[in-house]
């Protein structure tokens, strides 16, 4: 079995049947991710492998442990910068990796930190940030949510894109994520007027007296 089938075994058995955030099962978010970066043009086995593997330390009870006993350590730090977790890695070296637990914080916090983690992550931990952006996107287009928080969802993407995208419109390798970009902004500006004009539809009804 080669590693990516593993990854994607692994990930589909450790997530089970369970939903994300937004409604959907993460075997099928992971395998539209995964499905993006291969419409980039990523062959790299071990950055496909970490697209099925990005939830699996923040939703799941895997150990960082056991993702580095089956993955290795590129797949492992991988994921760990797209993690938002209360554990930091300690290089002591170049050959040994550890976790040390962090002081609790706060949600705002965390996501603050998050953002700069993702910002110091190398530009395949961008891309895969990228392709997980877009896919939450055509899910939160499809997925029946309320708009408080399809709206909160939407800041929450938009603030993670403008970490990532100075650096990926500059990227000569991978010229499709220019182009993935663009969608997305489109997407998050027509999914924010949806928002919009549902509003104001809703205030106009509400505002309207019987006759």
């Amino acid at each position: 079995m080669t590693s990516l089938k593993n990854a994607e075994l692994f990930a589909k058995t450790k997530h089970g049947g369970k939903l994300n955030e937004i409604g959907v099962t993460y075997s099928n978010h992971l395998e539209n991710v995964v499905s993006r970066l291969k419409s980039l043009g990523i062959i790299d086995e071990e950055v496909l492998c970490a697209g099925w593997l990005q939830d699996i330390l923040e939703h799941t009870d895997t150990s960082f442990d056991e993702l580095f006993e089956k993955f290795g350590r590129r797949v492992s730090t991988l994921i760990l910068s797209l993690t938002k977790t209360k554990l930091v890695i300690d290089t002591n070296d170049n050959s040994t990796l550890s976790l040390t637990k962090k002081r609790s914080i706060s949600k705002k916090e965390r996501q603050k930190e998050y953002g700069i983690k993702i910002k110091e992550s190398e530009t395949f931990a961008k891309l895969i940030k990228l392709c997980e952006i877009s896919t939450n996107l055509s899910e939160l287009r499809i997925q029946r949510n309320s708009k408080t928080k399809k709206r909160r969802i939407l800041k929450e993407l938009r603030f993670y894109l403008s970490i990532i995208e100075k650096e990926l419109m500059e990227n000569t390798e991978y010229p499709n994520a220019k182009i993935m970009l663009k969608s997305i902004n489109q997407n998050i500006t027509n999914q924010t007027k949806n928002i919009t004009k549902a509003k104001s539809h809703s205030n106009v009804k509400i505002g309207t007296k019987k006759k």
